[in-house]
């Protein structure tokens, strides 16, 4: 049954039912998240009388388990995914896509970060409702930035005017670029920026779009960045130690070294501020989300994103009013399980437009201690983190290719080839047409 009641006149009319109960699967398995999704769970049975079973999954089996579930009639009411699932199981028929659409409309379309929603578009509806997610950043030191004149490194212009500027080896290294082709982290970082420069891996009819001149320039641009960086494969573990000893002036990073930059996490240290005091570094540094190329003025981040599905087996008033509870009043709640990779996808609500963006600044991270975001972050910084959500995209989900994106990754072809052009190989334009032939032979 469709929606046609408010939300509270709905709950009542469930709550006054027989006693109801749906299930509800999550990727958040580690024992300390599930104590907090049944604190949430909880809280929402006090509040509706509905009985929410929290079934964890590992995200390696989350493919098996849904495809099976769906052939018995037995899929879950709610289930927590990423991006990667969402159109392909609205195309296969399991998730409910105006079930999720009216959860969005009944809490606000303009709440939620657009280019989440962008994400899960599905014809006029939504695959499902965006819940929480982070935005790749590129660090930089500001403080150097100020010192030589420096625009802040958001196009690829002023990237590469900055390492001219900056580079000084052994001392600081202009950037420290991902080299490394057996890791995810090279090709998350290429991604970036060949999304800044407007380039695609597929167009709306699923065609590999890769040989085009946008992505010679990125393989250049890139070009210049390895460059600039010191030998050998380099990987997310070189990049954040040399940001983090200072001889870095440009590193990109998910939010999760957040803990380790503000000193809240002993096994990566921050050498670097320890001719200052402790958090130098991190108040010297400024954040970037989106980048523009040459091609691609408007430029873009990289996000990834996380998403609650209601199923078509689902009881749809009791899954979508524990939807809404979960991204309400459970929110903070449930942002708090990782406060440093969960940013709100949801911002605020209707009358109160930045209640969550305000109160997950409010939330601790760390791992060896503890303290709020807000502790070391200016509000317009945090506020700029949250709001690289609005421009974050990804290769190939929009368009139904997720599965093209998941080979493309899992096969290294194309971190593999980005690295022979960096070693000489092949010049930029060959590089690009063979990518194009061979993530081509993927499909």
């Amino acid at each position: 049954m469709r929606r046609t009641l408010s939300l509270v006149s709905a709950l009542l009319v469930i709550t006054l039912a027989s006693a109801q109960s749906i299930t509800f699967w999550t990727t958040e398995h580690q024992p300390e998240r599930m104590v907090v999704q049944e604190r949430i769970a909880a809280n929402f049975l006090a509040a509706t009388g509905i009985t929410v079973d929290v079934v964890p999954v590992e995200e390696s089996q989350l493919a098996e388990r849904m495809t099976a579930a769906f052939a018995a009639g037995d899929l879950p009411d709610v289930i927590f995914h990423p991006v990667n699932y969402a159109l392909t199981w609205a195309q296969a028929g399991i998730l409910d896509t105006a079930a999720a659409t009216e959860v969005i409309e009944d809490l606000g379309k303009a709440t939620f970060g657009s280019g989440a929603l962008e994400l899960v578009a599905f014809g006029d509806e939504y695959t499902s409702v965006p819940t929480d997610g982070w935005t790749q950043l590129l660090l930089y030191r500001a403080d150097l930035f100020e010192e030589h004149g420096l625009a802040p490194p958001t196009t690829f212009e002023a990237i590469l005017d900055a390492v001219e500027a900056l580079h000084d080896p052994p001392n600081m290294y202009g950037f420290v670029a991902a080299t490394d082709p057996s890791q995810d982290y090279f090709m998350q970082v290429f991604e970036h920026f060949a999304l800044a420069n407007g380039v695609q891996l597929v167009d709306s009819d699923g065609t590999v779009t890769l040989d085009t001149p946008a992505l010679v320039e990125t393989l250049e641009f890139y070009q210049a960045l390895a460059e600039a960086s010191p030998p050998g494969n380099l990987y997310w573990l070189q990049s954040r130690e040399m940001y983090q000893d200072g001889s870095a002036a440009m590193i990109v990073w998910s939010p999760f070294i957040f803990t380790s930059l503000v000193g809240l996490r002993d096994q990566f240290p921050v050498t670097a501020d320890e001719p200052h005091y402790s958090g130098w570094l991190a108040a010297n540094t400024g954040f970037v989300t989106s980048v523009a190329g040459p091609s691609h003025p408007s430029g873009a981040g990289w996000a990834q994103l996380q998403y609650l599905g209601i199923t078509v087996d689902a009881d749809i008033d009791a899954a979508q009013a524990f939807v809404e509870y979960l991204l309400g009043d459970g929110y903070l709640d449930w942002l708090s399980m990782a406060a440093h990779g969960k940013f709100p996808v949801r911002r605020g609500t209707l009358e109160e437009p930045d209640r969550f963006t305000q109160g997950w600044s409010n939330l601790e991270i760390g791992v060896d201690r503890f303290a709020p975001l807000a502790d070391f972050f200016p509000d317009e910084v945090i506020q700029s983190i949250v709001e690289g959500l609005e421009t974050g995209s990804r290769w190939g989900f929009a368009q139904g290719q997720g599965d093209l994106v998941g080979r493309l990754y899992g096969t290294r072809i194309m971190s593999e080839l980005v690295r022979d052009f960096l070693d000489g190989r092949r010049d930029a334009a060959e590089t690009a047409t063979v990518l194009q032939q061979r993530v081509d032979a993927l499909r």
